[in-house]
């Protein structure tokens, strides 16, 4: 029975456990005074009771201590076995103070007297509030502690991943060193063999890294990098009965944005996504370029016409009714039984954050699908730097010294050198590298690694500028952390280069610096 009035409570359900209807009314009129607005329903047998806690999902229940066949006391256990939150209220003629405090001990929020019903708006109104409280605090513990292991995942991933790297990159470094030999087949394919491991390894340490730690800066993305990390991050919560298929529409297509973001958002669509699938299904990751036009966009979408990157993530599962489809969006709206209804607001923010648009698709038994339309700029074609295979590479007997700890990576980088007509030098400290410039002179160029443990890169680039070296430096830097700007020694031709580094990307680096160095006055 609904009924409706003006109130500071939004609308409640209220389980009446009583086999008398006209003292439940009587209950009701009190509420109604009050302007509490309610809807309502009567049992008085254990089954019926049951059957209402299911489907009814009471926001509080009011009970009479004893009815034929039934009692208050078994209500309340039953409600007690399953649920800990829910307010259960005594409504009783005969409740006397001992029965009273044992029903208190047991588990009851309040007990109101049928002789005296005034005081039971007011002792609504307080466990309901003290329900929400007492869930909000909850909450707030949890998401501390989520926020607390988030901390502690950043702080792990950021003492791995320097070693990680170190492991891995000579593995993209020998790769590509081995398919240089072009008169052995068998080689050339073992040196992609092992330089796609390296790429995917270091791939996988810079997803797992940026995630954990959430980036804060715009960057340029490169479409099939973030699908790519998105399918890392979820190899472990598809489950075989689901069938995943992930499709860049252009993978070296690059777009503004934030990458943990989006891969936050992504990753959020595809859990929910999965969870509509208890059965099994297909999981699409679908994308495609298209033009929009002012009419595609509502009145309060901060967003302009022009070409967008739409970013589908589609499931086979149980699907959405319209009602649903339009709360989808509000504050702790939520399906799920222990959801908090912020999960897809915070994926709209982001994607609104992005300039761009977040929609919905879905009917029941269809499945659902969710759209976001991230702005493109033009041109939208074409990768950070490409790689001609036309340019020149090739040094002229320009002395470079490396300096760089891991013994591996050194090895290679000075292969890689030497192979391309440099004369390269090698030093595993700062302080062997400033021995080597005493003993030789100074070279054209130096490649320095940043993350030396004894004598840390920028101290390196300190102590050679304090020797005379103006020519250029390559400071190899992680770019999850580089070096402080205020930090740095004041030199002309410094580069920063993100680690990992290919072959290719280095030598085109090497020559590029020393060009410009002969080239500026």
């Amino acid at each position: 029975m609904p009924h409706r009035r003006n109130g500071a409570l939004p609308k409640i359900r209220v389980l009446q456990v009583e086999d008398s209807a006209l003292d439940a009314e009587l209950m009701l009129d009190e509420l109604a005074a009050d302007g509490i607005v309610y809807e309502a329903r009567l049992v008085d047998n254990e089954a019926d009771y049951l059957a209402a806690l299911d489907a009814f999902e009471p926001h509080i229940i009011l009970s009479d201590l004893s009815m034929p066949g039934f009692s208050g006391r078994r209500a309340l256990e039953l409600l007690r076995a399953r649920d800990s939150d829910t307010p259960f209220i005594f409504v009783s003629a005969a409740l006397g103070e001992e029965a009273a405090v044992q029903a208190l001990r047991d588990g009851a929020t309040d007990y109101i007297l049928k002789q005296n019903p005034a005081r039971l708006a007011s002792a609504v109104r307080r466990a309901l509030a003290e329900v929400a409280a007492e869930r909000a605090r909850r909450h707030a513990e949890a998401e501390l502690m989520r926020a607390q292991r988030f901390e502690s995942l950043a702080l792990l991933a950021g003492g791995l991943s320097h070693d990680l790297r170190n492991l891995l990159q000579p593995l993209l470094l020998a790769g590509e060193s081995l398919q240089d030999y072009k008169d052995d087949p068998r080689l050339a394919r073992l040196g992609a063999l092992v330089r796609d491991c390296g790429r995917r390894g270091l791939q996988m340490v810079q997803s797992m890294l940026s995630f954990a730690r959430g980036a804060q800066r715009a960057e340029r993305i490169k479409l099939g990098a973030l699908l790519e990390a998105l399918q890392l991050l979820l190899q472990g919560s598809v489950p075989s009965t689901v069938d995943m298929q992930i499709h860049a529409v252009d993978a070296e297509l690059i777009f503004e944005g934030n990458q943990t973001e989006l891969q936050q958002s992504l990753l959020n669509l595809c859990l929910n996504a999965l969870q509509a699938m208890p059965e099994g299904g297909r999981l699409t990751i679908d994308s495609a370029i298209v033009d929009l036009d002012a009419d595609f966009f509502a009145v309060d979408e901060d967003a302009q016409p022009g070409r967008y990157l739409r970013i589908t993530v589609a499931d086979t599962g149980v699907g959405m009714d319209q009602a649903t489809l339009d709360r989808l969006f509000e504050p702790f709206f939520t399906t799920k039984p222990d959801g908090t209804g912020l999960g897809l607001l915070s994926c709209k923010r982001i994607i609104d954050n992005h300039h761009g648009v977040m929609r919905a698709e879905s009917q029941p038994g269809q499945g659902t699908r969710f759209h976001l339309y991230l702005p493109l700029e033009q041109p939208v074609e074409g990768a950070i730097e490409g790689e001609s295979g036309t340019e020149n590479l090739y040094g002229n007997a320009e002395r470079v010294l490396v300096v760089v700890e891991e013994g591996a990576l050194l090895s290679l980088l000075i292969d890689a050198l030497d192979s391309y007509g440099y004369q390269p030098a090698g030093s595993q400290s700062g302080a062997s590298a400033l021995q080597w410039i005493e003993a030789n002179g100074l070279p054209e160029l130096v490649i320095l690694d940043a993350d030396m443990y004894l004598l840390t890169g920028v101290r390196t680039l300190a102590a050679l500028i304090e020797r005379g070296y103006r020519g250029a430096v390559l400071l190899l830097t992680r770019p999850e952390a580089p070096p402080d700007p205020a930090e740095l020694p004041p030199l002309e031709h410094l580069y920063l280069i993100d680690k990992p580094v290919s072959a290719r990307a280095l030598l085109r680096d090497v020559r590029r610096a020393l060009t410009e160095t002969r080239t500026r006055p």
